[in-house]
């Protein structure tokens, strides 16, 4: 279900407990900034999500509160981890879901990262 992104954060959400070490996750990225982990239910052959280590809700919340050591690790990390994963080339898409008309349904700001194939026009015109 879309969440509203200018809620406060919720310490009890998924990717906070993942952070915490409470569910599992499959990590394929970690450093002071950010975790990145295989998505559950991948909608691509490379479906990664990318979440900041601290308690953001939505990009807008991000970008009006954190430092610029953690935007300019973030970033990096989403960078990195594309390398990583061989993405660059062929090419990858980054989305982030924002708000309830954004579809974004957990409260911690996180992009997913798509890859492995050729992935199509993203909005049909």
């Amino acid at each position: 279900m879309p969440i509203d992104a200018t809620l406060p954060y919720d310490d009890g959400n998924i990717f906070a407990r993942i952070l915490r070490g409470e569910i599992p996750a499959r990590r394929v990225y970690e450093d002071d900034f950010a975790l990145a982990f295989h998505d559950i239910a991948p909608q691509a052959p490379v479906h990664v999500l990318v979440i900041p280590k601290g308690r953001y809700v939505s990009w807008d919340d991000f970008a009006s509160a954190a430092s610029e050591a953690e935007i300019a690790g973030f970033v990096r990390a989403v960078a990195t981890v594309a390398r990583d994963l061989g993405l660059v080339p062929p090419g990858y898409r980054l989305l982030a879901n924002v708000g309830g008309d954004g579809g974004q349904e957990v409260p911690h700001l996180h992009v997913h990262l798509f890859g492995g194939r050729s992935l199509g026009r993203m909005v049909a015109g």
